[in-house]
């Protein structure tokens, strides 16, 4: 029987995330999406901490959805420079590289995050 979108979803996740791990001086940056909104944290796995977060609902911002992924990307990327955080490592949380969790990459990284 096939799998259903969220059991593959899940399936990539848990294969990724065996691969991937943040640190104090590598943290890992995780993306959520959902239909209306995009979260994105920066993550310390070893202390089981989150460092900084963004989202789409703390920003005032208008336009397209793939549009204020970008503007959340930027934002992460502001209060990752602002706790002396340059170099990171990506997640992309078992979701498509595509769209809005291409636009938050692209924004993190003209914010001047380095993955």
């Amino acid at each position: 029987m096939a799998l259903s979108k969220l059991e593959k979803r899940n399936r990539i996740k848990r294969r990724v995330r065996g691969k991937i791990s943040g640190s104090s001086e590598l943290p890992r940056l995780s993306v959520y999406k959902s239909n209306k909104e995009i979260y994105a944290q920066l993550i310390d796995d070893k202390e089981g901490k989150t460092i900084v977060s963004a989202s789409s609902r703390n920003l005032n911002v208008k336009g397209n959805k793939v549009e204020i992924s970008a503007e959340v990307g930027k934002a992460i990327a502001e209060k990752a420079k602002a706790a002396g955080i340059e170099n990171i490592v990506f997640d992309r949380n078992g979701f498509v590289y595509h769209g809005r969790v291409k636009a938050l990459a692209d924004g993190a990284r003209e914010g001047g995050l380095k993955f």
